[in-house]
């Protein structure tokens, strides 16, 4: 069977890449501003609770200390 190309079909095809397209940008655009933003006034300094950090699961968090890793192998 061979596929014909109708205008239609094409115009889906543009339709589709460009929501694509626009979606990407959005989150490029998002990301960037993201890292731009100033962290708020007061949350410059914040410390790590050790309590809560010790009994979270989530292996792959960026806060939990390099040392708790290393006692549990």
């Amino acid at each position: 069977m061979i596929l014909n190309s109708n205008s239609s079909d094409t115009i889906y095809l543009i339709i589709g890449i460009a929501i694509i397209l626009v979606l990407v940008i959005l989150f490029v655009i998002s990301y960037v501003l993201n890292k731009k933003t100033p962290v708020p006034k007061g949350c410059e300094n914040l410390l790590i609770d050790e309590e809560k950090c010790s009994s979270c699961t989530n292996e792959l968090c960026k806060l939990r200390p390099k040392n708790s890793l290393k006692e549990e192998d």
